[in-house]
């Protein structure tokens, strides 16, 4: 088992329960898509996992997008207390999620933060001659919830081969605010006006619902990613309604 040391080099809170962590270390052997061990300061001998948003790098450059869980003190400290300077372990790096040289047709399904290994797959399949078709359906509560929504439309129209679908379960957002979204709103208006979903492109429901709906899928890779209850409510869905079991992978 490898043991590396990564600094937090930049703490970006995307929302009141969400952070973006940003490091730079020694590399750990991991494949994009796959989770590593993380181990931070304020609980060193509490290790959780967490898929990096970013393919490997010889530079040692990490990412991953931290949302706090209800009861999770660990999650809770990282998103309120993570500061740079910070010293984090990774090791153990594991998982199957991944796209075959052979797959040329991919739906990608991502609950919440699931969706930072997506984004690790699609950083990695942008760098090869012949990226496969790649259908990314992202979910969330309500729309402020997809997080990356500027990133993940800038993406797709540099990308022939990409289609996001945005999934909410509500179309409108809780009445309370968020002031981290608010600021990351301001900062989106000012340098990416056009980035963004539009209303109209939302569909409505539950992502694991959504995406079976429109299966099954026969011949295309799925890789599902999200909360344990998440993965496991997409994957019945979509073996209920036809996807072979043999064509899903979870992360």
């Amino acid at each position: 088992m490898t043991v590396v040391e990564a600094q937090v080099v930049q703490c970006h809170r995307l929302r009141r329960d969400l952070l973006i962590v940003r490091l730079v270390g020694e590399l750990v052997p991991f494949a994009a898509g796959q989770s590593v061990a993380v181990t931070v300061p304020t609980s060193p001998h509490l290790p959780r996992r967490y898929s990096p948003a970013l393919p490997p790098s010889r530079d040692g450059k990490y990412e991953f997008h931290i949302r706090e869980v209800p009861a999770g003190w660990v999650s809770r400290s990282i998103v309120r207390e993570t500061r740079e300077g910070d010293v984090w372990t990774l090791d153990d790096p594991a998982g199957d999620l991944r796209v075959d040289d052979t797959d040329d047709d991919v739906v990608m399904v991502a609950g919440g933060t699931g969706l930072a290994p997506m984004r690790a797959l699609l950083l990695g399949l942008a760098r090869r001659p012949r990226p496969p078709r790649v259908r990314l359906y992202v979910g969330g509560r309500h729309p402020r919830d997809l997080y990356a929504a500027d990133m993940l439309s800038l993406m797709a129209r540099s990308a022939p081969w990409l289609t996001v679908i945005p999934v909410v379960d509500e179309p409108v957002d809780p009445p309370y605010r968020d002031e981290f979204f608010d600021a990351a709103e301001t900062v989106r208006l000012q340098t990416a006006p056009d980035s963004g979903f539009a209303p109209h492109e939302y569909l409505v429901g539950r992502v694991g619902e959504v995406v079976a709906r429109r299966g099954p899928y026969l011949s295309q890779r799925v890789l599902v990613c999200g909360s344990p209850a998440m993965s496991s409510f997409t994957t019945r869905a979509l073996v209920t309604t036809g996807t072979p079991a043999e064509n899903i992978r979870t992360g």
